[in-house]
């Protein structure tokens, strides 16, 4: 069949003007979101720099790169709630609904960085919350299993990762007091509310070598970020790394 000039150029046209069309509704969208990369840069030069102030607690005054890259990479403004957007990367935690938070980034950074994680390590999540930290860690480890006992952030927070791509990461609605038994041990794992005690259950899921972070105290107390080490003949050593304020961890323990 023979098609005539006439109608290949009309075609071209079209496509022409479709492919116009499509650059228009596009470049907002862009711009967007190279809005939003330059923020989390902003946002990633203030942890910087809250590293070098805090570093006689830290211990070093710069965190792993891979770490900083997650912080670079992860879309916070998806996390928060949308009349909130405008606030997403500033370097402060955010109310997420439900009496609950998302941690400030810099909290996020350093809890991150002293787990110590390779593209191997297995780590648990406890409170699962807006599923921030969870991507960050999915983005430095090689598995994430995180726990959340408010069950409507739980089910919020799966659908969320799912729909950005956390493929790596697995979720459930349950105590976290109690960790995840059947996926352990873990190389790490990570507590993102405030216990009165280190929960006997998760240092009995760590494997020897790892590490496990968490803040100690109470909401009426002073908190403190600890870190678990448990070495390979399974002793358990404790180290306070600097004052911190969480939300309490929940339920019946």
């Amino acid at each position: 069949m023979k098609i005539s000039n006439h109608f290949l150029t009309g075609l071209l046209s079209v496509l022409i003007m479709e492919g116009l069309l499509l650059a228009c509704l596009m470049r907002p969208v862009m711009a967007e979101e190279a809005d939003y990369m330059k923020q989390r840069q902003r946002l990633v030069d203030l942890i910087e720099a809250d590293v070098r102030l805090t570093s006689q607690f830290l211990g070093k005054d710069a965190l792993d790169e891979p770490v900083m890259k997650a912080l670079r990479k992860v879309p916070r403004h998806e996390f928060v709630p949308e009349d909130l957007r405008a606030f997403a990367y500033q370097n402060k935690p955010l109310p997420i609904g439900q009496g609950q938070t998302i941690s400030q980034p810099y909290i996020v950074a350093i809890m991150t960085d002293l787990l110590g994680l390779t593209k191997n390590s297995r780590v648990l999540e406890i409170g699962t919350g807006s599923a921030y930290q969870a991507a960050v860690l999915a983005e430095v480890a090689g598995n994430v299993y995180s726990i959340e006992i408010i069950e409507a952030l739980g089910h919020k927070a799966a659908g969320l990762l799912k729909s950005l791509g956390y493929e790596t990461v697995q979720t459930r609605v349950g105590d976290g007091y109690y960790g995840w038994e059947a996926a352990a041990p873990f190389d790490a794992i990570i507590v993102t509310a405030s216990a009165s005690h280190i929960p006997p259950p998760l240092v009995k899921q760590l494997k020897p070598g790892g590490r496990m972070i968490i803040p100690v105290g109470s909401r009426f107390t002073v908190q403190h970020l600890v870190l678990v080490t448990k070495d390979d003949d399974n002793r358990v050593t404790t180290r306070q790394i600097l004052p911190v304020s969480f939300v309490p961890l929940t339920g019946q323990h």
